[in-house]
């Protein structure tokens, strides 16, 4: 492959990298050595990955090439992916962000035994913060992981070394999981567009019923047709008519939007102006392109929201610590949660996932006469890299996830589809977003008024500087 143009195609995506190969303008085995030789000058900065598989990448970069010369065509054939460290990977160890972990994997998770199927080649896995608990990617095991938009900053968490690698050409599609915004938040920090399915649409095995019920995996992607092709290769449930892919592309029809800036967590929490700013910017955008877009309060279900979300976090916590080899490795401050969520028993837990359809029958009442709710991405921008690393269990909750990304885990604990869109810079040139909060299963509409948003205010092509 020339060598002019090659930082263009290692920001193309993986939807348009696949028509490349199939056009024979790049190989698989070129693909995979653009982006080795990226993370190699570019990684040392950032620490997105924790381990690559370069050998391996390679070899079957080599047997994806064969496949695609002999006329074979798969959805995702020949690009490689990054997986975010808390999904098994075969010969690979789950490390989870921490000193505590055991030996290497013997078989692939579910979903990434799903993305091989359709030809992917994992690259390799990502960090993320111990146990995968907060917003911002630090561990004392694995150090931090930069933002490349500013390497002073956090690319957020917990899907933060995810976010980096895709936002820094270091991989076009990762995989990430969500059980209270760990797409969403550094989707929104890295410039990325993040979706986090409805529950049980992607496999979570072996690791089934994650924080029970919060945790759903999902795409970290440059494109929306990237997050749709992603959804295409992994959904369980039945798919619209066509594909996701074929969704995403679909113009929607006159919708009717709720906007809100209303934090969930209560009036404690400061929105900044930039990311109300991006509220008002999309509203009327979204009039421009014919939709109705009215200001309404959701209702987030109030304490019982609250507290639904809270414990089941701090229960899945404990639990997910219980099966690591070497607890006592664990870091003092994720120790202290982990036993903060051992206080919450069986029954309490039982209780809550029985209330969940009261609750979800509570914050989507307000889908009886709209289609789309839009809200900010994150109250605040990215913190900077340390910022808590000296503080207690409680106030690195407190400041970093419910003051920081307050609008994103109620609908881990109801279960539906949320989206991030890319919404340019806020004034020290870090990336925002508004999230896009669907009906139930209804993953097409969002996807659909996405594609239209981003083919009026593309984003793709904003890159941060000196990657």
């Amino acid at each position: 492959m020339d060598t002019e143009g090659t930082e263009g195609t290692a920001f193309a995506g993986a939807a348009e990298q696949v028509r490349m190969m199939a056009a024979g303008l790049i190989t698989s085995p070129e693909l995979v050595a653009l982006y080795l030789d990226r993370i190699a000058r570019l990684d040392g900065s950032l620490n997105a990955y924790r381990v690559l598989r370069g050998d391996a990448a390679r070899a079957e970069a080599i047997g994806a090439q064969r496949r695609l010369d002999a006329g074979e065509r798969l959805p995702l054939l020949g690009v490689p992916i990054a997986i975010k460290d808390d999904v098994d990977v075969a010969g690979e160890v789950t490390a989870w962000g921490t000193a505590a972990y055991g030996p290497a994997k013997e078989s692939d998770a579910e979903i990434v035994r799903m993305l091989r199927a359709a030809g992917a080649i994992v690259l390799g896995k990502t960090n993320v913060p111990e146990m995968t608990i907060w917003p911002f990617t630090e561990s004392p095991t694995f150090g931090a992981t930069r933002n490349p938009w500013d390497l002073s900053r956090s690319p957020g968490g917990s899907s933060g070394g995810t976010a980096a690698a895709v936002a820094a050409g270091l991989a076009p599609l990762g995989l990430g999981s969500d059980g209270g915004g760990s797409i969403r938040t550094p989707a929104t920090w890295c410039g990325l567009y993040g979706l986090k399915p409805q529950r049980g649409r992607v496999p979570l095995s072996p690791h089934d019923d994650g924080w029970h019920g919060l945790i759903v995996n999902g795409p970290l992607a440059r494109t929306v047709e990237d997050a749709a092709l992603f959804l295409d290769v992994t959904s369980t449930l039945t798919a619209p008519h066509g594909g996701f892919v074929a969704a995403a592309a679909r113009t929607p029809t006159r919708l009717r939007v709720a906007i809100t800036t209303k934090s969930p967590v209560g009036p404690t929490v400061r929105v900044g102006s930039a990311q109300r700013a991006a509220v008002a910017e999309a509203a009327d955008l979204l009039r421009d392109l014919g939709h109705t877009v009215i200001d309404r309060r959701l209702d987030y279900g109030g304490v019982r929201g609250s507290w639904s979300v809270t414990a089941r976090y701090l229960r899945g916590l404990h639990d997910d610590a219980a099966t690591m080899p070497h607890p006592d490795r664990l870091e003092a401050r994720t120790r202290r949660m982990a036993r903060a969520g051992g206080l919450i028993s069986d029954r309490q837990i039982d209780r809550l996932r029985r209330a969940e359809p009261g609750l979800a029958a509570r914050v989507n009442a307000i889908f009886d006469d709209v289609d789309i709710v839009l809200t900010p991405g994150t109250a605040a921008g990215p913190p900077p890299v340390g910022a808590y690393r000296r503080r207690g269990a409680l106030s690195t909750l407190n400041g970093a996830a419910l003051r920081r990304s307050p609008f994103v885990a109620i609908f881990n604990a109801t279960g539906q589809p949320a989206a991030v869109v890319p919404w340019g810079v806020d004034g020290d040139g870090l990336p925002r977003s508004v999230q896009l909060v669907g009906r139930p299963f209804d993953e097409a509409t969002l996807l659909a008024l996405s594609t239209q948003i981003e083919t009026a205010r593309p984003w793709a092509d904003h890159r941060p500087l000196g990657f």
